[in-house]
């Protein structure tokens, strides 16, 4: 059972069209028969506000539509592990890099092209998205910041709200030239990085953004605190169809990994492993 079973079978039951949730959830009627018609994969439930107000609309558990999404999208993830994650498109590394100061775009662009998709575009890329994303969804409930990105790019409200919702759930390896042109582009005013000390700056639209300047620093430290698996990680070393090939060297490498806040799954140190042995993610010796 699904997260569009249920929903369907609600609105049978209580004799409601597709268009009464898209407004009970704040949506356009498109994303909700997308979502109805499988065409559009259920959002992570913790980046978006739209499975309380369909439970609630709906008169289901609170938590129910969240806790079968998620279960429906670890089963898809499962399914997908071990596809090779495809490089941006082009016009997402154009605004990328046409957002970087001219000071360093040259130099950052000979690095992209020589390494596409490697660490330094994947680094850039995620910092961009991790920085865009916590405003947007810190914004979510906001009316009046919605309406204004709105405005910027000729959209609606609804349209608008589906579009953060589309947003907070993609990653670096599906960032779409929609989410360039909604977000991107009219959020981020520029962005400099240190090719020294990989130092990034990035410096939000100050008409959109409060404190608009984020900076970033990467420093390796020598942990002096004991070594505590991750109970992820034992799961992963643990089940053999995951890890049975890791060797020891990449093992010594996930157990290095630190979290703060969260909790990796197994299913997330396969994924490592699996960018750990692509060769496009590193320079030659």
């Amino acid at each position: 059972m699904d997260v569009s079973f249920v929903i369907r079978r609600r609105l049978d039951e209580f004799g409601l069209e597709q268009r009464d949730l898209a407004q009970a959830a704040q949506v356009t009627e498109s994303y909700i028969s997308q979502l109805l018609t499988g065409k559009r994969a259920p959002p992570a439930p913790n980046r978006t506000d739209i499975y309380d107000k369909m439970d609630k609309f709906l008169k289901l558990p609170t938590g129910e539509l969240a806790r079968l999404a998620d279960h429906q999208r670890k089963e898809q993830l499962k399914r997908e592990l071990g596809d090779e994650p495809t490089p941006l498109f082009r016009e997402v590394r154009e605004l990328i890099l046409r957002k970087c100061k001219p000071d360093t775009a040259r130099q950052v662009r000979v690095v992209f092209e020589k390494q596409p998709f490697g660490e330094l575009e994947r680094l850039v890329t995620q910092k961009l998205l991790d920085v865009v994303k916590g405003l947007a969804q810190q914004e979510l409930e906001n009316e009046a910041w919605l309406r204004a990105v709105a405005e910027l790019g000729g959209r609606s409200y609804e349209e608008m709200r589906v579009i953060v919702l589309e947003f907070l759930d993609t990653d670096i390896f599906h960032v779409s030239i929609e989410n360039c042109v909604s977000f991107l582009d009219p959020l981020i005013a520029s962005w400099e990085i240190d090719l020294a000390t990989f130092a990034l700056e990035i410096v939000l639209n100050d008409r959109l953004v409060s404190g608009n300047v984020k900076k970033f620093e990467f420093v390796e430290l020598e942990s002096e605190r004991p070594f505590v698996e991750e109970p992820g990680l034992k799961g992963f070393l643990r089940d053999p169809s995951l890890s049975g090939t890791a060797t020891a060297e990449e093992v010594a490498f996930l157990k290095q990994l630190k979290f703060k806040g969260k909790r990796p799954t197994p299913l997330y140190y396969y994924r490592e492993l699996q960018n750990l042995r692509d060769p496009l993610h590193f320079r030659a010796a």
